[in-house]
């Protein structure tokens, strides 16, 4: 599904990922881990193109680094920031519309499924985005992203910030793509929600990975618990 190979990205002259090496399956479930600052986001960018990646992104078999974000989206990759970027004057359900790419072909989501999944966004849904709390537009970016049916879907950092049970709601939202049989690269920070939804596990450190396992074989690697991840 994504081939990533020797993959290098800068921010002016500070070389933030170096050498960067990861596989995801199809339908499989990725969680990539780290401390702050070692390159997590900046990986999900250079896969989308928002950060301009050297080395090789290959999606399906196609080279796809270099290439504009919008065709690198149309080709089947969806992306959550962790800037939960909305529309905040637009309706929910409007911004829900703009994340479809064909009208004209029904995929594996539909609005109505989006705001059963979440009564929250039900309620609002024809209130203005804007006056929608965090959590709720987390999800409403998520919901937005899985209206354009994508195959892979990135999602940065879905938790930071956000109260226990929309933790909760937003793990169990993560689960069920993963049953749909969307590939998923989540870059997490809390370690309950990763292991438990991830099939293996990446840990970057300096801009590189450091390590990668099933989540099974994690649990016993307290060395790498200790060097790349607590505080």
């Amino acid at each position: 599904m994504l081939q990533i190979t020797d993959l290098h990205a800068y921010y002016g002259k500070s070389h933030v990922l170096n050498g960067v090496e990861m596989q995801i399956m199809p339908g499989e479930v990725i969680a990539l881990l780290g401390r702050n600052g070692v390159g997590r986001s900046t990986t999900a960018k250079a896969i989308m193109g928002e950060v301009a990646p050297q080395g090789s992104i290959r999606f399906r078999g196609q080279e796809i680094a270099g290439l504009p974000n919008h065709k690198i989206a149309r080709m089947g990759l969806g992306y959550v920031p962790e800037s939960r970027d909305i529309f905040p004057t637009m309706t929910v359900r409007q911004n829900l519309m703009l994340g479809i790419k064909n009208m004209r072909k029904t995929g594996r989501w539909s609005i109505d499924q989006m705001l059963e999944m979440f009564p929250n966004l039900a309620r609002r849904a024809d209130n203005p985005a804007g006056v929608l709390s965090g959590g709720e537009k987390q999800m409403l970016t998520m919901c937005r992203t899985l209206m354009g049916d994508p195959e892979l879907i990135i999602i940065d950092e879905p938790t930071e910030g956000l109260a226990p049970l929309i933790v909760t709601q937003v793990g169990e939202m993560i689960a069920e793509i993963a049953k749909a049989g969307v590939s998923i690269l989540l870059v997490e920070q809390k370690l309950s929600i990763a292991l438990k939804i991830a099939d293996r596990v990446y840990v970057m450190g300096h801009g590189e990975i450091v390590y990668s396992g099933t989540p099974a074989e994690f649990a016993t690697r307290d060395d790498i618990r200790k060097e790349w991840l607590e505080v």
